[in-house]
């Protein structure tokens, strides 16, 4: 959803025709001979009579083009409950993005990628590629000169994010919820030349634990709004992230920097390793725009204009401590009978020490691979114990 991840679209831009004709050309030339052998081997019904088609309802409905879905209307429906409308992002998220923040995920380590700045800006990058699953990125954003409160707006204000973001071609609002500020909006997206372009159904929430944001988009079913050829639909999606004040760079004590912690994958239907090169090459240059475009939304809000509708929602917060909701759900697993003590801490000692192990033996992630997997086998092992 942030400007951020972004660069997972954009970074395809600034790749290199070289670099492009080496994993496309063997697509093509696959896809090729795949229509050649077809046409030869084709059925009896492929001779049918192209007005047939041509009357078919359904065939007219593959067909529609993009600029349809562009004029078409999505109304908020008032019929759901705010239970309901929760329902679409949960704590369980929550407490998701907080063991990411907190290093507490148990997931693989973070491979640095980029460390780069400016003198009001910088940007750090990681990656780790899990057994199953499109590579997940982690960055860390620091913004000199700026509110958690003004980019945790700048970031939900998808009618402004138009003037910045030139890979967003279409947002709407499907659905919100003014008691707890979850909405579903649905956006589409442009891809490189060689892609169709992709939607998203996006179900988002914030969590306001004093001053520290913790943001959560992720894709949702959403029956409502049926799959079209093209755009493409995105199912799995996740782009999450913590905004809190950090000290200034400038070392005056002064807490007036912002921190933007985000976490981000999906699958877009492309190559994963194709992803990865697009990601390598041209991350700095996606980043870079952030910045401007956070400036320019200062120097709008410093000139009186109001908030967008979808910037009103982002007021709409969750009020929560993370501690005591961490330990107010320890407190309801123990109550409940699911015996956390017996089933997580072999867990976290086994995956904790594989993780040490990994990190401190070998760099190569075939080994982290290999330690990775025996250790889950002995995590399983004490969970059933």
């Amino acid at each position: 959803m942030m400007g951020l991840s972004s660069l997972v679209f954009t970074e395809f831009h600034s790749l290199g025709f070289s670099d492009l004709i080496v994993f496309v050309a063997p697509l093509w030339i696959a896809v090729t001979a795949g229509v050649l052998v077809g046409w030869v081997w084709r059925p009896k019904w492929a001779y049918l009579d192209s007005k047939l088609l041509s009357d078919s309802p359904k065939f007219l409905n593959l067909q529609l083009p993009t600029s349809i879905l562009k004029t078409s209307s999505h109304h908020v429906n008032p019929s759901l409950s705010s239970k309901e409308k929760t329902g679409f992002v949960t704590d369980d998220d929550f407490r998701h993005l907080w063991k990411l923040v907190e290093v507490k995920d148990g997931g693989p380590c973070w491979i640095q990628m980029m460390d780069r700045s400016t003198p009001t800006f910088s940007y750090q990058a990681w990656r780790r590629d899990p057994e199953n699953g499109p590579p997940q990125y982690r960055s860390r954003t620091v913004f000199e000169d700026a509110t958690p409160e003004m980019v945790r707006d700048f970031f939900w204000d998808d009618e402004f994010r138009s003037k910045w973001d030139d890979m967003l071609l279409y947002s709407s609002t499907l659905e919100r919820c003014e008691d707890t500020g979850t909405m579903v909006v649905q956006w589409v997206r442009k891809f490189p030349f060689f892609c169709s372009d992709r939607e998203y159904i996006i179900g988002r929430r914030i969590w306001d634990a004093g001053r520290v944001f913790y943001c959560i988009t992720k894709g949702v079913q959403y029956p409502s709004v049926p799959r079209q050829n093209k755009p493409r639909r995105v199912d799995l999606y996740y782009s999450s992230w913590c905004i809190r004040a950090v000290e200034s760079k400038r070392g005056d004590g002064e807490m007036t920097s912002c921190e933007v912690l985000l976490f981000h994958h999906e699958d877009m239907g492309i190559p994963w390793e194709i992803a990865k090169l697009g990601v390598r090459q041209g991350m700095w240059g996606a980043v870079k725009k952030i910045e401007p475009g956070l400036r320019a939304y200062q120097r709008a809000k410093a000139a009186g204009a109001g908030l967008s509708p979808s910037a009103i929602m982002a007021h709409i917060n969750t009020k929560v401590s993370a501690e005591e909701f961490m330990n107010e759900r320890g407190s309801i697993a123990e109550v409940t009978g699911d015996k956390p003590t017996g089933k997580n801490i072999p867990k976290i000692l086994v995956v904790g020490g594989a993780i040490a192990l990994a990190c401190t033996l070998d760099k190569g992630l075939l080994t982290k691979a290999v330690i990775f997997g025996v250790a889950r086998r002995f995590a399983r092992m004490g969970k059933r114990m």
